[in-house]
């Protein structure tokens, strides 16, 4: 029982340590020469990352975030080979894998103690302990999102609604653990973004538009793909 635990705590670590991982710091330094937190919302997250860096910056960004939150808690799955873990107790490490995992994420050792709100890695994470009811949630999100291009708002929607889709769910919601879990998880999103909620008042909340066009300013390309330095002087 002692290795059991010990095992445990060890994966526990292990999941914060994945959450650790800065991908939004290292690419922006890597390859773009900033440190994101210094810039835009001074999250380390996706969405500062697309505000910012826009779209090529911010999808590897949220794909790393996603896959950190995801095998944090698909390494709990090698406990269920240990006959003093049953299945209760397997979900409820997965619980506390999950919290390591998005605590890395906000706090990270490899950073300075500073990160972003956890969202992707909290998606990421949950996809590792019930995917059906992380793709419901991920499905609201994007919805709000494309209607009112507020990631924040997507984000808190998504989470209030996450605990909805527990109760329903049938294969979760006999779980008391996993439903405390679903409620602990929206009332942390609302408090994690308690500024957005502020500047989304008050109307100054900032849109994000993934399939904005773009717009090229009259004048600044010359008709038939001429270059300006040709042109009559």
């Amino acid at each position: 029982m002692i290795l059991t635990y010990y095992t445990a705590t060890t994966m526990i670590i292990i999941a914060y340590l994945l959450g650790s991982i800065p991908s939004a710091v290292w690419i922006g330094k890597k390859y773009y020469g900033i440190d994101i937190r210094e810039h835009g919302s001074k999250n380390a997250g996706t969405t500062n990352m697309l505000r910012v860096l826009g779209r090529r910056a911010a999808l590897p960004v949220f794909a790393l975030d996603f896959l950190k939150g995801f095998v944090a808690v698909t390494l709990i799955e090698m406990l269920k080979y240990d006959e003093n873990v049953n299945d209760m107790w397997l979900i409820n490490i997965k619980i506390i894998a999950v919290f390591a995992a998005v605590l890395g994420h906000i706090f990270p050792i490899f950073a300075g103690f500073r990160g972003g709100k956890g969202v992707a890695t909290l998606v990421g994470a949950v996809t590792g302990i019930y995917p059906p009811v992380a793709l419901l949630c991920f499905g609201v999100w994007f919805v709000v999102l494309m209607v009112s291009h507020y990631v924040s708002l997507a984000s808190m929607v998504a989470g209030c609604c996450f605990p909805v889709f527990t109760l329903v769910s049938p294969k979760v919601n006999q779980s008391v653990p996993f439903v405390v879990f679903s409620f602990v998880i929206a009332v942390l999103l609302i408090f994690t973004h308690r500024k957005n909620i502020e500047r989304l008042t008050r109307g100054t909340e900032s849109k994000i538009y993934i399939w904005k066009p773009r717009r090229i300013k009259t004048g600044d390309t010359p008709p038939h793909g001429k270059d300006r330095s040709d042109a009559p002087r």
